[in-house]
């Protein structure tokens, strides 16, 4: 659409973006997305991991929001249930800290602000008789267990990026935005593209939701005072071999009013994380430093039997939150809720800038955004709320059901691969097979199970181009691949990417 008008382009390809884009394009509104980098390349391959309406933020009397995230936690539980699924949460009583009577309150609020159909309800547990205290400490003797829910944060934007472009979106990573400027009643922006390529984009609105980059987008890009103060956090995780062989999480308080969660993840591994630190660098060059580690190894040191040591960590990461500025005394009391700027002079082109958000409410926060936008726009009808992401066309619960109907399809496939495979494309997982009769049509391993037939698929239908594409967020298999099937990994991507481009 070189010569026509957008109705709406959006800068960043993290999930609020996406989001945006997925939910504009769904009511037949003409879409463009661009992101510097790859989709999910930033803070929102980098979070914790979950759905869940915050416990902690109903002490700084964040209802709307902990409301708000509970109601969507059900909601993204039903559209997406191959990367979201329930998980219990054990959260042992410290008699030095918070009283029993105050966690006790605080859960019963958190089973009741969101209208909890789906998930369980809390229940007091008595730790020295419970499975989930035998890898505390003994002096722990009573504890809560509550629910939330997991998530593959980044296959959660790349799935809503692939649904905008199901839907008519122009979806560009890789693209970025070098300048944007007001022309009467339109938005003209110059992008840069792969292999130098240069564009000019016009839209009759503009959405900066660039996370981390959002002010400077304003200051260098778009030229404009920033309307908001921004606080950057950065939030740093580690991963060590499994410290537990149950399937609940855990999480721990800390003295210092922070919170320390311990998560089973990808099978043999426990995530630990996160911290609440102010940034002032380069989000780009974002990594854990030796303190954090040291932080989260005596944080969850303090309850584990096990002290949790350094030599332990086999992963690290960290992303950056581009919070709104509440003036709060600590980055862990700023609020995680988010703040929407729209500036719209008569009769010029609007801009609605996005500050903070959490992964749980990126779907509502779209919502809003279009509802901020709908004096100029033609939108039709709210629809996210129902509609299934790419994969999730199954029940919430039957991801179980669907890897075994897999196995029985390809019975060549171990139980593990299958789940794998639902796990993270649900019913799509068919295309991968492609109607495999033995495992040597998905073509090399590259590492665990991992094979060409999966790597050709998410480079054709979910714009991977490079092994950190694959191995570190549509996948987290880097966990598992070593020095030799990375290599492999990247000649065979190569030659993939470099017969598309002659195509092209």
């Amino acid at each position: 659409m070189p010569n026509a008008a957008y109705d709406i382009a959006i800068i960043g390809g993290g999930i609020n973006g996406c989001g945006i884009a997925r939910d504009a394009a769904g009511r037949g509104l003409s879409v463009y997305l661009c992101e510097q980098s790859d989709f999910a390349s930033a803070t929102s391959s980098a979070s914790t991991k979950l759905i869940h309406g915050g416990l902690r933020y109903l002490e700084f009397y964040e209802f709307r929001l902990v409301r708000e995230a509970l109601i969507e936690r059900e909601r993204l539980l039903r559209i997406a249930p191959h990367i979201i699924w329930p998980l219990r949460f054990v959260l042992p009583h410290h008699s030095g800290l918070r009283p029993r009577w105050l966690l006790r309150l605080g859960l019963f609020l958190y089973d009741s602000l969101g209208g909890r159909k789906i998930l369980p309800a809390t229940k007091t547990l008595d730790l020295p008789k419970s499975p989930y205290g035998a890898a505390l400490k003994p002096d722990f003797r009573t504890g809560f267990e509550y629910s939330d829910c997991w998530v593959e944060d980044a296959r959660l934007v790349v799935l809503n990026a692939m649904d905008a472009a199901a839907r008519g979106a122009s979806v560009n990573p890789r693209t970025k935005c070098v300048a944007a400027r007001r022309d009467g009643g339109l938005w003209r922006l110059a992008v840069e593209g792969p292999h130098g390529k240069s564009d000019t984009i016009v839209a009759r609105t503009l959405v900066n939701a660039a996370g981390p980059w959002v002010g400077e987008v304003l200051n260098d890009q778009l030229r404009m005072p920033t309307p908001a103060p921004i606080r950057l956090v950065k939030g740093s995780h580690i991963v060590v071999r499994k410290l537990f062989d149950h399937d609940h999480a855990y999480i721990f308080q800390n003295a210092d009013g922070r919170i320390v969660f311990a998560i089973p993840y990808e099978q043999d591994f426990t995530l630990i994380g996160t911290t609440d630190r102010d940034f002032h660098s380069d989000p780009s060059r974002v990594s854990a430093s030796e303190e954090e580690a040291d932080y989260l190894c005596a944080s969850a040191s303090a309850y584990f039997r096990v002290p949790v040591t350094r030599d332990q960590i086999v992963w690290t990461y960290s992303g950056v939150r581009p919070l709104y500025d509440d003036g709060a005394s600590s980055a862990q009391e700023a609020t995680r809720d988010y703040v929407l700027d729209l500036v719209a002079p008569d009769g010029q082109a609007p801009l609605l800038t996005v500050f903070g958000g959490k992964i749980t409410t990126y779907r509502r926060l779209a919502e809003e955004v279009l509802e901020r936008l709908s004096n100029h726009l033609s939108l039709g009808k709210p629809w996210t709320s129902t509609a299934a992401l790419p994969g999730g066309d199954f029940p919430y619960d039957g991801a179980a059901m669907l890897a075994a109907k897999l196995r029985e399809e390809f019975p060549f496939l171990s139980e593990r691969h299958a789940r794998r495979l639902v796990r993270a494309y649900g019913t799509r997982a068919e295309l991968i097979m492609n109607g495999a009769r033995c495992a040597e049509d998905l073509g090399r391993v590259f590492g665990l199970d991992l094979t060409e037939a999966e790597v050709t698929y998410l480079m054709q239908y979910e714009w991977a181009q490079t092994p950190d594409d694959v191995l570190w967020r549509r996948s987290k298999l880097g966990l598992r691949t070593g020095a030799d099937d990375k290599a492999a990994l990247e000649a065979f991507m190569r030659t993939g990417r470099t017969a598309a481009h002659s195509a092209a």
